[in-house]
């Protein structure tokens, strides 16, 4: 195993870090949020929504482009995205990469951006709304 250089942190530590940050909402509190003028985002690839479904409602803004799409300084950003006290939930399909999302956005200034724990996987499981997607739920 190679010696990790000085300073330099693990993903554990930067997503402990991220999370430390955040007031991650649980599948029912990210509903309210959501029913309460919260935007919900959802970075996921095509090919996970494809697969697995998608939240009626979420804004689909990929992962590789979500802060030029957020960013109220940004000359690339949708035109919703003018304010830095924007209420924005992230969600990934687990709750791994949206809470590192959420953490950039929060970096870019907007304050009130957090995360769906658990994700697209725990919305679900939570019997919230969602279409689409190939995988057959499991019965029991």
């Amino acid at each position: 195993m190679t010696v990790a250089p000085p300073g330099s942190k693990s993903i554990a530590d930067l997503l402990a870090e991220a999370r430390a940050r955040l007031d991650r909402l649980d599948p029912l509190r990210a509903d309210a949020a959501i029913r309460d003028g919260a935007v919900l985002v959802d970075i996921r690839p095509a090919a996970q929504r494809a697969e697995h479904g998608e939240i009626p409602g979420a804004l689909i803004i990929e992962r590789n482009v979500l802060e030029w799409r957020l960013d109220p300084r940004s000359d690339a950003r949708l035109p919703f995205a003018n304010r830095y006290d924007l209420p924005v939930i992230i969600t990934c399909q687990e709750g791994y990469t949206s809470s590192l999302a959420a953490a950039a956005l929060q970096d870019l200034g907007l304050h009130r951006a957090t995360d769906l724990a658990g994700g697209f996987a725990a919305w679900a499981a939570a019997g919230l709304p969602t279409s689409g997607g190939t995988v057959t739920p499991a019965i029991g």
